[in-house]
């Protein structure tokens, strides 16, 4: 038996340290070791892996990591009444554990990573807080350096999100996030959870992503792909020449051969590039003038 089997079960941490789970941290715990077991082999094998985790909570994730072989478990948490939780774990881990305590929308976790470990190349493997969820996928897709630090992720998020990120054109769930994340990476919902494997149980289902790096994304500024993906699909049912009409509207979309009476749900990828690095070309030129608001 290893020192981590010997630590109370997530149940009674909660219990010995009167951990309510607060909605203000959109903190929704799975306490069952088998489903985090599950969670935890989604990117394969850790065995020498250092891996990132938000939101630890009361270490059950945490846990099943460190049991799957990590070398180096990094756990970001916001919420200070999990310190110790954290430091139980810590003892238990054979300094296979450190924990960062701040907020992960705010801070760089290649930086921290580097800092740790010597090196920056991680796995990111996390039951996200829902209410942040989003904003941190997209800063994780967002940063100038590109294969970013993680090379894999495992992350949890409502399974209507979870759709929109895995989605593809033509999809009801095709939209800016799906362009944005099909842009740099590869994804797929590889199983869904119920409500009822949750502490507080949340009123929607959940699905497990894994996303793995394009090692050569397509050449676009990610601004402008950002710009112009927000606008084509800011009125679903109004055609492409509509919603693009500041930024060249027909002339922009004649310059592509797309045609402007199509609608954002119909166009792949390529197209959404192919878009952005004209609208560049349009604006270099004083041809138009682009609103960015």
């Amino acid at each position: 038996m290893s020192y981590l089997d010997r630590l109370p079960s997530p149940r009674k941490i909660i219990e010995k340290y009167n951990l309510t789970p607060q909605k203000k941290f959109s903190q929704n715990f799975i306490l069952d070791l088998n489903i985090n077991m599950k969670i935890a082999r989604q990117l394969g094998s850790l065995n020498g892996e250092t891996v990132v985790e938000v939101g630890s909570g009361p270490g059950s994730l945490t846990r099943a990591l460190l049991s799957s072989g990590a070398q180096k478990v990094i756990s970001i948490e916001r919420d200070e009444r999990f310190i110790p939780v954290l430091e139980e774990i810590c003892s238990a881990s054979n300094g296979r554990l450190e924990y960062h305590i701040g907020d992960a929308l705010k801070i760089n976790i290649d930086d921290i990573v580097k800092k740790i470990t010597g090196s920056v190349n991680y796995k990111i493997i996390s039951n996200l807080p829902y209410n942040i969820a989003t904003p941190l996928l997209m800063s994780w897709l967002s940063g100038d350096r590109w294969p970013a630090g993680w090379n894999a992720m495992a992350l949890l998020f409502q399974k209507e999100v979870a759709q929109r990120i895995t989605a593809s054109p033509r999809d009801k769930s095709w939209g800016r996030l799906g362009v944005f994340s099909s842009w740099r990476t590869w994804s797929k919902i590889t199983f869904d959870l119920s409500p009822k494997v949750f502490f507080p149980s949340p009123k929607v289902s959940t699905s497990v992503v894994v996303i793995y790096p394009r090692t050569s994304p397509l050449l676009v500024s990610k601004e402008s792909l950002i710009l112009v993906t927000k606008m084509a699909f800011q009125q679903r049912r109004k055609t492409l020449r509509q919603n693009l009409k500041s930024i060249g509207g027909a002339a922009l979309l004649t310059e592509v051969n797309i045609n402007p009476t199509a609608r954002a749900e119909e166009l792949i990828l390529e197209q959404f590039v192919a878009l952005a690095q004209a609208m560049e070309r349009f604006s270099n030129n004083s041809e138009i003038q682009i609103e960015h608001n």
